[in-house]
């Protein structure tokens, strides 16, 4: 609910606060007074389009406050939450506009881009008029009314996931048929590739490997005469002779020497261990530098093949096993393609004929609810002198996409034998204002109470006893929540659980707009002009009277 709107130096406003309450909220005045003006800084609070220029002369800038109440289920706290702003029981907008033309934004003291603003404005405000292009009136949303009357969301989701499912699957499809399409156009290629590799069978790190061992056979001759050299060296003929015979002689000494061997006899004894331990390893060496001429013929053949095919294929020899493992997979994928297209051509039309049972549901629920909604609408037109027009929710043929596959249109014929139409085209001023009025207390149920409701002269062109019927259904719209209208009908005026006045005042050759919450005595003046004009008569207070009296 809409509770405080505060506008500050806006066209001829230049300070207003204005309360306004749940109900009926009615605002009269002359023609010209300023009544479009508070629905211009409404909507420039709420981020609607509007006039370029909006700053009053003179000042350096213009500035409105918009305050509603949200109670703990609003739809609003979802866009708040979404973009990250503090939510609460109380919303403050505020909004400002520089004689330059920069406009700044907040809410509840964040700044927010004009984005935001208008997407919790959807949540927060309708407007309507007979030049309403933004609700009821615009053919685009027709589909969304009757949606929002039959109470599809369920229906509406499956069909969503419905639709994405299929969307999915058909994607799918179409990357299998563009891969087995490359595939195939390649299979020579793969098939030779696979074959060649299938037969190498290179291994990772097998370059490697077969590169130490090659090196090592080819030097293996000169190091192995210089290994055989060092074998003979520390042999039984070398050095291990040698170190034997001086340990034989001096154990033999070392018991006349009263212990002063003992040192040397340990030493030579332990280089004696180091010394077969070194014999061992080399006699070990000489063995491994044994091989085959052929084996090295095989070596450098497999080497020189590995990184041959390495070159062919533009990768490095490690790689050649992933790039096998990888030809191969596709190759299998070509191999059994018939299979997988199958399978995905089974899910699409599985996803297929489950968004078509999903959006025939939908179709059936909108047109059981566009019936109910006519007749709806039929019995709220003959209360508005309208009982012979006739109202028809048309129901078409239209591209599928994630809400169905139905395009909606409201039409209407004002009299008897005359051809249906667009609701916009078709009636004329007073009767636009009252299809209008009947459709929308027609949907106020489904809708909730939520959004604050604005009408902007839509009894223009009515009068008498249509007038208060058009007041009435105002009225019963507006309970359990709140209803505004710009109003020249004393009719609805008498009928408004709130009301104000709006004036415009020359003081000093400065024009001002100022609106005054009006008693019921201002009422009954307020009422009386209205009906009679500029010169109020005692007829028109009288007529007045009895309008409040209801």
């Amino acid at each position: 609910m809409l509770r405080a709107l505060e506008i500050r130096d806006m066209l001829i406003i230049d300070r207003l606060d204005l309360s306004f309450q749940p109900g009926l909220n009615v605002l009269t005045g002359e023609t010209g007074a300023g009544k479009s003006i508070l629905l211009d800084s409404l909507g420039f609070v709420l981020g609607w389009r509007g006039r370029a220029e909006l700053v009053r002369a003179g000042a350096a800038q213009g500035e409105v406050t918009a305050v509603f109440d949200l109670h703990s289920g609003h739809a609003a706290r979802a866009v708040l939450d979404e973009a990250g702003l503090p939510v609460s029981q109380e919303l403050i907008l505020r909004r400002v506009n520089t004689a330059d033309g920069r406009k700044t934004g907040w809410v509840n003291d964040r700044r927010v881009s004009g984005e935001v603003l208008r997407r919790l404005s959807e949540t927060l405000v309708e407007l309507h008029g007979q030049h309403d292009d933004r609700g009821l009136l615009n053919p685009t949303g027709h589909r969304a009314i009757l949606d929002t009357y039959a109470g599809t969301e369920p229906l509406m989701a499956e069909t969503r996931a419905a639709w994405s499912a299929q969307r999915v699957a058909r994607k799918r499809l179409a990357e299998a048929e563009a891969a087995l399409e490359a595939v195939r156009a390649e299979e020579d290629f793969l098939r030779h590739a696979v074959a060649e590799l299938d037969k190498l069978a290179p291994e990772p790190g097998e370059d490697a490997d077969l590169d130490r061992k090659r090196r090592m056979m080819q030097g293996a001759e000169k190091v192995r005469d210089d290994i055989a050299r060092a074998s003979q060296a520390l042999g039984y003929e070398g050095a291990e002779g040698a170190m034997a015979d001086a340990l034989r002689w001096l154990e033999g000494a070392s018991e006349g020497a009263e212990g002063r061997l003992d040192g040397a006899v340990a030493a030579l004894a332990r280089a004696m261990a180091e010394l077969d331990e070194a014999g061992r390893e080399v006699a070990d060496c000489l063995e491994a530098l044994e091989f085959d001429p052929r084996v090295l013929e095989d070596t450098e053949e497999r080497l020189f093949a590995i990184r041959g095919l390495a070159r062919k294929h533009q990768v490095l020899p490690d790689e050649l096993p992933a790039l096998q493992q990888a030809l191969s997979g596709r190759l299998n994928a070509l191999d059994h393609s018939a299979e997988e297209m199958d399978a995905l051509r089974a899910a699409l039309r599985e996803a297929e004929a489950g968004y078509d049972h999903a959006a025939q549901a939908l179709s059936t629920a909108r047109t059981e609810a566009a019936a109910r909604l006519d007749a709806a609408v039929a019995s709220e037109l003959a209360p508005l002198k309208m009982e012979r027009a006739v109202f028809r929710t048309d129901l078409s043929q239209a591209p599928e996409g994630p809400e169905g596959r139905d395009g909606v249109a409201f039409t209407v014929a004002t009299n008897p034998g005359a051809p249906a139409g667009p609701l916009n085209k078709i009636a004329s001023g007073g009767e636009l204002s009252r299809f209008l009025l009947a459709l929308k207390v027609c949907l106020s149920e489904e809708q909730g109470g939520d959004v604050t409701m604005i009408f902007d002269e839509i009894d223009r062109g009515v009068g008498g006893a249509t007038a208060d019927a058009v007041g009435r259904r105002l009225a019963a719209l507006a309970e359990g929540g709140q209803v505004l209208v710009v109003t020249h009908s004393p009719q609805v005026a008498a009928l408004g659980a709130h009301h104000w006045r709006v004036e415009k005042r020359v003081r000093a050759d400065v024009t001002t707009s100022t609106v005054t919450p009006l008693d019921l005595p201002a009422r009954e003046d307020e009422i009386a002009r209205m009906l009679a004009g500029d010169t109020v008569t005692p007829e028109a207070r009288a007529a007045a009277r009895a309008l409040l009296a209801g």
